[in-house]
């Protein structure tokens, strides 16, 4: 079997200290933020590495399903505002991927902005890579939850995180 990835980004107007704190494991805010989408996180561990996290996703496309990832954070470096996580179970793909890490990483792009740059490697257990399309919409789903921390941000600039 042959391990693929794909790499995606999107600009976001909050400054990459702000987002990163906003979007870390340890933060409560992703349930306010992304209202809606994300139903609750839990967190086994202080947030670091070896830390399980479990998020339930709300999927409005099917009737407002509840569907849950679990993930394990397998390398954090907070100064480089970069996690890697291993999908342990869940998510739609759960059943054709034998193994998926997920990257992000928040970089500082001028004043009051910053940019998100995500990496997703896996490997399917047939061997095949993605559809493009599929890709697409893994990445969307990824970076839709940045553009709601985004939005939750702007529109609450005295919120602490």
């Amino acid at each position: 079997m042959v391990a693929c990835s794909f790499t995606d980004e999107c600009a976001v107007a909050v400054p990459a200290e702000r987002l990163w704190k906003a979007m870390s494991v340890k933060s409560s805010l992703l349930p306010k933020a992304c209202a809606g989408y994300i139903d609750a996180v839990e967190v086994e561990g202080d947030g670091g590495i070896g830390s399980i996290t479990t998020v339930k996703f709300i999927n409005p496309a099917v009737g407002g399903e509840v569907m849950t990832v679990k993930t394990r954070v397998v390398a954090l470096d907070d100064a480089a505002r970069v996690i890697r996580s291993e999908v342990l179970e869940g998510g739609k793909l759960s059943a054709g991927i034998k193994s998926q890490v997920n990257e992000l990483k928040v970089e500082a792009a001028g004043e009051g902005a910053s940019v998100v740059k995500i990496k997703v490697e896996y490997e399917r257990l047939d061997g095949a890579a993605l559809s493009p399309e599929h890709q697409a919409k893994m990445a969307q789903s990824m970076l839709g939850a940045v553009k709601k921390v985004e939005a939750y941000l702007a529109a609450n600039p005295d919120e602490v995180v």
